[in-house]
């Protein structure tokens, strides 16, 4: 920590929630080892620097027009931020690296989505670490995609969805990610570009840890990044108190459904989120809304702005029919929520951040992926963490209702609930001094004092 003093390292988050709140937590913990950190963002989805006074941010002058924050295809919109932000991030970069009364830089952590890093950080002879904010299981599919191409699972047939990936076990065809809103040869491009990218720096960060996703990290060392060192030292939010308690969300949290929660039985309550991107038919809407209803449990249910397709509202005198069994806002604190005693079940789209913020609470998962890495986190939670069950027969109202029910009160349930306690015992024991993580933050630290020397030559030039 003395010779982390003194060291500033530069954190640049790709501008999307679930992008933006692990990177801010790593930003915590490596604050806490004594480096100093400074955010560099973007216009498009701007941070809030009062909720981390203890950072210094710096704005970048990229936005996007209206008509392109509403891109939905994944492709097009990432090479826009990419194309937009070199500049901008170049000029930024040289003031920070050139300004003598601040800490000198030891390095640029990054997302590996944001792939124009690699030449602005190279052209400083900067060192270059990436941060993906995914799992390690989901990440070694993607790496796996040339092999998955070559082999005639890619693109994506409904006809082979059951056939299981031989060369990636556990999963199965459909399980492989895809996203609707990008065709398939541009989402393939995106993909093999992202995995491709660890390979051109000097270290990749986790946010997972090894007694969760081992064989998954095995597998990366040894078959997809041989030459570069991993750090998996999740779970973030869990390591250090300032991660846990400063908010980052780019949406109001709604601080109502903790009292409501308050007065309910404990693990009684099913929480209901899908995240900040994910949307639903109204068709589908209102087969969760009376699943929901119907499965007799209370539920808390995240019904965020953009959620539906359309503008469909609940039925009349929906909620009033259940006498407060049920509590709709449109963002909750999650980690809160998790971390309540009457929460019995997360109903949930499986991003990454909120499966493990699942698994740290002991909470067993209702899966419904919906795009990208969703269907290989929701894999890993039903078929080998065995700590959730996944809705596969189409959201409709019976199945909702019997996949609650088997989940809060049947013996299988029992059994998963059993596993998601045990689960959570092993992400707190990896957080202990002598631990997975705890020494995998070590190991980040001292390397990142080893590759430091370089870039401190050209800055004092």
């Amino acid at each position: 920590m003395e010779q982390s003093r003194g060291l500033r390292l530069i954190l640049l988050p790709l501008p999307f929630q679930g992008h933006i709140n692990p990177m801010l937590e790593l930003g915590n913990l490596l604050h806490s080892k004594g480096f100093s950190i400074t955010i560099v963002h973007t216009k498009f989805n701007s941070l809030n620097p009062s909720s981390h006074p203890h950072f210094t941010f710096h704005s970048i002058p990229v936005d996007l027009s209206e008509s392109e924050a509403s891109i939905k295809e994944a492709g097009r919109l990432l090479s826009l931020i990419n194309a937009k932000c070199v500049e901008p991030f170049r000029e930024r970069l040289a003031t920070l690296l050139s300004d003598a009364e601040e800490d000198p830089v030891a390095c640029l952590i990054s997302d590996p989505l944001l792939h124009f890093t690699r030449s602005v950080a190279e052209s400083f002879e900067l060192p270059r670490i990436l941060l993906r904010t995914g799992g390690a299981a989901s990440f070694a599919v993607y790496a796996a995609f040339p092999l998955l191409k070559e082999k005639g699972y890619l693109p994506i047939q409904d006809s082979r969805l059951e056939e299981p990936v031989t060369e990636l076990s556990p999963f199965k065809v459909k399980d492989l990610p895809r996203m609707d809103t990008c065709d398939p040869e541009s989402f393939y491009q995106l993909i093999t570009n992202m995995a491709n990218e660890p390979k051109a720096s000097s270290g990749l960060i986790f946010n997972t840890f090894e007694d969760l996703e081992q064989h998954a990290l095995a597998t990366l060392r040894q078959d997809s990044y041989p030459n570069i060192p991993i750090f998996p030292i999740g779970p973030f939010h869990k390591c250090d108190s300032a991660a846990s308690s400063s908010s980052t969300g780019l949406l109001t949290e709604d601080q109502s459904c903790i009292s409501w929660l308050n007065t309910q039985a404990p693990k009684s309550v099913v929480y209901v989120s899908f995240g900040s991107i994910a949307a639903v038919k109204e068709a589908q809407f209102l087969e969760i809304a009376w699943g929901l209803a119907n499965s007799n449990h209370p539920f808390l249910w995240v019904v965020r702005p953009g959620l539906v397709h359309g503008s469909e509202p609940l039925p009349d005198g929906f909620l009033e029919s259940l006498n407060g069994r049920g509590h709709i806002v449109k963002w909750a604190p999650q980690k809160q929520v998790l971390a309540h005693p009457a929460v019995g079940a997360f109903w949930t789209h499986n991003g990454w951040n909120s499966t493990l913020e699942s698994v740290c609470e002991g909470v067993p998962m209702i899966c419904m992926p919906c795009f990208s890495d969703q269907m290989a986190n929701a894999r890993y939670v039903s078929h080998v963490w065995k700590v959730g069950v996944q809705i596969e027969h189409g959201i409709e109202r019976v199945e909702i209702e019997r996949t609650i029910n088997l989940l809060m009160v049947e013996k299988e349930g029992e059994d998963i609930r059993d596993r998601a306690l045990k689960l959570m015992e092993k992400a707190i024991i990896c957080l202990k001094e002598g631990g997975s993580s705890y020494q995998s933050l070590d190991g980040l630290v001292k390397h990142i004092l080893s590759i430091k020397s370089f870039a401190f030559g050209k800055q004092s030039e």
